[in-house]
């Protein structure tokens, strides 16, 4: 027998003074039983931090060729491809060849993905933004996780400041590439 997803609820209030971002956001999110705390985190983040009109989840892990959250216009066509993770080179080419936009949210070794991407010869890989999550904001956090999450998630300077519960996290979102 198959297991099945876990639904997550979280409620973030987000203040991105970088972007002049204001929003409260109420997102369900399915964790694949595949898919481990540190990476749902990850992908939360970078779906709040990329919050924008059209912007939502893909299908998410049991969909090959989907990135983590994407963003549409009024017509469905594809306007932003936003992974997360360590996504191969082949993928951010097809990607770059499909949309305008790509951004990866990476914690593991983002400075080699983006030498990667160069030397691949990815299509447009100047243009590919790479953004580096700290794994110990990341794993600090996947210890709070609970189905119903109440999240205050501030951003000034290319710092995150995540409050859960009473307690404060914080980390550095490095702008690598893009």
């Amino acid at each position: 027998m198959a297991l099945s997803a876990t639904m997550r609820r979280f409620e973030i209030e987000l203040a991105d003074s970088d972007r002049g971002v204001y929003e409260a956001l109420d997102l369900r999110v399915a964790q694949h039983p595949s898919e481990s705390d540190r990476y749902l985190i990850a992908r939360v983040l970078a779906r709040a931090l990329e919050h924008a009109e059209g912007v939502g989840f893909s299908k998410g892990l049991c969909v090959d060729d989907e990135p983590a959250v994407w963003q549409r216009d009024l017509r469905g066509d594809l306007q932003a491809w936003i992974e997360v993770g360590a996504p191969s080179t082949d993928r951010l080419h097809k990607a770059a060849k499909t949309c305008p936009r790509v951004v990866v949210y990476a914690w593991k070794s983002p400075d080699q993905l983006a030498q990667a991407i160069v030397d691949a010869a990815v299509h447009r890989a100047e243009h590919i933004a790479i953004r580096g999550l700290d794994p110990a904001l990341l794993d600090a956090v996947a210890a709070t996780l609970d189905r119903n999450n109440k999240w205050a998630l501030s951003v000034t300077g290319g710092t995150l400041y995540l409050e859960i519960g009473g307690k404060t996290f914080e980390g550095e979102l490095r702008a690598i590439a893009g």
